[in-house]
């Protein structure tokens, strides 16, 4: 068992490793080995690992079953918004155990069987409350992307309504940048851009209720979509509103004006800016490695997020 980028990608029986990104790693069949066609059909195996990153590097050590949160959390979304967009899950049987032996006991429960997709270059942002970099160029121009927002608005202020906010999706160890909606109409096509930005908007609609419900703030998320070649149909892939693409807030605890408390890698982000960890994130020197308790409390923090947002704990 073989490991590559960020120390999880691993040799699967029966599938070829193709992709590591900062988190997850992606494998296609391994058709030879399969007798020239997989069960499935055109598919891929989308694996999350319990790597984590911050400011465009992947941290050691990871976090304890952080992958097996964001698969489970993702597939729970899924099922939740299969009215309002399909999704590229072949089975969720297959992300909880094995199914018909296709997905490996080594990677049961943080690896999901997907439709391959036609994925479309950019990053579906939106943004309910003000923060990060919507934050910080709102400061500079009093807009976002381009979006005129009203003056006096401070860090995690409600936004009057929900705004689109795309970016280009970047390499690993880069910086998604934030674009215009005129940029997505340029590179896509003037359809297919009011497609996922109407998408995009329904899905945190949705979601932001959904959560609000559960006493959590949707701050913002990011989603990806794709086409499926065999419908031409729009489809949203790769993972959804988990503590890595999506800010959530408790909702008891929200004060605008500072950062809020949140059910993510936070703790991460401010060991790494800390005195105590002696790192400076202006060089190129890489982080060092996470303290223990840094590491328990971020895993606390994804398994509090997903209890509760489903309503059950992990298992």
């Amino acid at each position: 068992m073989t490991e590559a980028f960020g120390g999880g990608a691993l040799d699967l029986p029966g599938w070829r490793h193709v992709y590591s990104g900062k988190v997850r790693d992606l494998y296609e069949p391994d058709l030879p080995a399969l007798g020239g066609a997989h069960p499935l059909g055109d598919v891929v195996l989308v694996v999350a690992s319990d790597r984590v990153s911050a400011y465009d590097h992947v941290l050691s050590p990871g976090i304890p079953d952080k992958g097996v949160v964001l698969t489970q959390l993702s597939l729970w979304w899924f099922e939740q918004l299969a009215d309002v967009v399909p999704n590229h899950v072949v089975s969720t049987e297959a992300s909880a155990e094995p199914f018909d032996g296709l997905v490996p006991d080594v990677v049961a429960g943080r690896a999901m069987i997907c439709r391959r997709l036609q994925m479309y270059p950019v990053e579906c942002v939106v943004r309910g409350y003000l923060t990060g970099s919507g934050l910080a160029e709102y400061r500079a121009s009093g807009s976002v992307t381009g979006i005129a927002l009203p003056p006096g608005l401070v860090d995690g202020s409600r936004l009057p309504e929900p705004i689109f906010t795309p970016a280009t999706k970047a390499e690993v160890g880069e910086h998604d940048e934030n674009v215009p909606f005129s940029a997505v109409v340029e590179a896509l096509g003037e359809g297919p851009a009011t497609t996922l930005r109407d998408l995009t908007l329904a899905v945190y609609a949705r979601a932001e209720q959904i959560a609000r419900e559960r006493g959590i703030i949707l701050a913002d998320t990011k989603l990806e979509f794709g086409v499926d070649p065999a419908t031409g149909v729009v489809v949203l892939g790769d993972e959804v509103l988990t503590p890595d693409s999506s800010r959530f807030w408790p909702a008891d605890a929200w004060e605008p004006g500072h950062a809020q408390p949140s059910y993510d890698k936070q703790y991460v982000r401010d060991w790494l800016t800390s005195p105590a960890s002696g790192w400076d994130r202006a060089t190129d020197t890489p982080p060092p490695p996470l303290p223990a308790d840094i590491v328990a409390r971020t895993r606390a923090r994804y398994l509090e997020a997903y209890e509760r947002l489903t309503g059950a704990p992990l298992t």
